[in-house]
């Protein structure tokens, strides 16, 4: 029974070293593949952000400049979002989602869409997609964190089974009194 324990511990801990290696290895190719995606895109913070003119190549930094783009979207339509503004324009130029009262455009025919809900569409898919490169390496610093724990979990177990479980061999002893010669 004691083999069948010592290769089962052996194997759980090979199985917790190589998952750990790999969690770790995947945690930092995510890592860096999310910010060589964010450089790609030559994102630079506005003066107004906390980040003033840095390059965005960070999961932070998105984050970051995600809520710079909200706070710009919301200056321009008057603190309103998307849901709260009208799908078209009237013949003042005042929002409204009754397509009757909207003003009709002369060359398409068709009533006039209201240009700043349109851009909010456009800042609600940029944000997003920077607030996922966010959560994109937080999971990935999460999953290095883990493989790291793992390994060692794995290592100990394999400390642990060599220690215990293993066959060791016998020491010879030496009683004391031989040890010490007799005085003449």
């Amino acid at each position: 029974m004691t083999k069948l324990y010592t290769y089962a511990g052996i194997a759980a801990s090979a199985i917790l070293i190589a998952f750990g290696i790999g969690a770790m290895y995947m945690g930092f190719d995510g890592r860096d593949r999310v910010r060589s995606d964010l450089a790609r895109e030559q994102i630079v913070g506005t003066p107004d952000s906390t980040i003033p003119n840095q390059k965005v190549d960070t999961g932070s930094e998105a984050q970051a400049f995600a809520a710079v783009i909200r706070k710009h979207t919301l200056e321009a339509t008057g603190g309103q979002t998307y849901s709260e503004m009208g799908r078209f324009l009237d013949k003042n130029g005042k929002a409204t989602s009754d397509e009757k009262l909207a003003a009709i455009d002369a060359k398409t025919g068709q009533p006039v869409e209201n240009g700043l809900r349109n851009m909010w569409v456009t800042s609600t898919a940029l944000t997003t997609s920077l607030n996922t490169a966010y959560f994109a390496e937080s999971v990935a610093t999460f999953a290095i964190v883990m493989g790291f724990a793992l390994l060692l979990t794995g290592i100990g177990f394999l400390v642990l089974t060599a220690r215990l479980l293993m066959p060791r061999t016998a020491s010879k002893k030496v009683p004391i009194a031989a040890a010490v010669p007799a005085a003449s």
